[in-house]
């Protein structure tokens, strides 16, 4: 280390010594990394439940029909799904070659929540062939 001596002998030294101050530092950021609780992260997945007896309905390879009741049921192709089984199914969908045409029909009475619902989830399963059906009930409105 080099030390700064004064020019004459009686003038104080103008430098300050920044050595405690680092030490200080160093000792404080060691005790606040060690004060730390350690988190346990826990990611929550919705698996899908195996039901034996009930037959998924099939996908079709020209088109699916998506209909939102105003009960808050989810038709697929008719059969009542949950959300996450939408998911599966248009997954699945994507994957086809040619990729079949998705049509949603929400009816007029449905709640906008869960159309939105429905519409984000067609949008993170990356559906580009998707149209909307019966548009001519909500002409009297």
């Amino acid at each position: 280390m080099a030390m700064s001596m004064a020019s004459a002998e009686g003038e104080p030294m103008m430098d300050i010594n920044t050595t405690p101050l680092i030490d200080v530092m160093l000792v404080l950021l060691i005790m606040f990394i060690i004060t730390i609780p350690i988190q346990t992260h826990a990611v929550k997945l919705d698996l899908p439940q195996d039901q034996p007896n009930q037959t998924p309905p099939p996908v079709d390879p020209v088109k699916n029909k998506v209909v939102i009741t105003p009960d808050g049921q989810v038709l697929w192709n008719g059969a009542p799904v949950d959300l996450v089984t939408l998911r599966q199914y248009l997954d699945l969908t994507q994957q086809m070659n040619p990729i079949p045409e998705l049509h949603l029909q929400p009816d007029p009475n449905a709640r906008y929540e869960l159309v939105d619902q429905v519409l984000a989830v067609t949008k993170r399963a990356r559906v580009e062939k998707m149209g909307f059906v019966g548009n001519e009930a909500y002409g009297n409105f």
